[in-house]
């Protein structure tokens, strides 16, 4: 999945101004170390997966530019913290989206949709379970266990590293006790989430 042209996903020029200047700071500021929460995952993941959610539940059009922000903005943090990068996030959510005309009810959307993401999920409106939805899309995509793969070496990277057997268990527990908040994230991804969950049952009995 490819993220459209940004005129494409919003009309109004500040909204714009606003996503690009996220791409441009995560694709020359994050780390190497960051193999899954890179420029690719929100570019190319979040973000298309975000809008694939509000364009089917027919959100509308202003609702949808914000939450191309918040997606594009949902890892920002990480360009300076990897601990508590959603809070980081929002620090400079709120330094930055003034520049760009942004209304305080506007970042406080904002700010609410990149709270959502973070772990435990616990999402308080429509908009902040779209990009949760988006942020967990992997779970029940074809490319899980490539992507999981990422995720275990990045957190390998800042001193984390797990062996392969408690891994497996950890991430069949997660997806197990995971559930999508919007129907329509159930309807895209659940199916091949539970193939994604066979495949790691299959990936601990090869261990023992």
């Amino acid at each position: 999945m490819c993220v459209a042209p940004l005129e494409k996903i919003v009309a109004i020029p500040e909204h714009r101004q606003a996503i690009a200047y996220a791409f441009s700071r995560l694709q020359s500021e994050l780390s190497p170390k960051l193999t899954y929460h890179n420029y690719w995952h929100t570019k190319e993941d979040v973000l298309p997966s975000c809008q694939r959610i509000a364009n089917l539940m027919g959100i509308d059009e202003d609702a949808r530019a914000l939450l191309a922000v918040s997606a594009a903005f949902h890892d920002i943090g990480f360009v300076e913290s990897y601990k508590d990068h959603e809070l980081v996030g929002i620090k400079i959510v709120t330094q930055v989206l003034p520049t760009f005309g942004y209304s305080e009810r506007d970042i406080e959307l904002v700010t609410g949709m990149i709270m959502a993401t973070r772990l435990p999920q616990s999402p308080q409106n429509l908009s902040e379970e779209i990009l949760a939805d988006a942020d967990l899309a992997v779970l029940g995509r074809p490319d899980f266990l490539t992507r999981n793969g990422c995720y275990r070496q990045e957190l390998a990277n800042y001193g984390n590293e797990v062996q392969l057997k408690q891994w497996y268990e950890e991430q069949l527990t997660f997806l197990e006790m995971h559930m999508y908040f919007t129907p329509t994230a159930k309807m895209l991804h659940n199916s091949l989430k539970q193939q994604n969950i066979a495949q790691l049952k299959e990936k601990l009995q090869s261990l023992d």
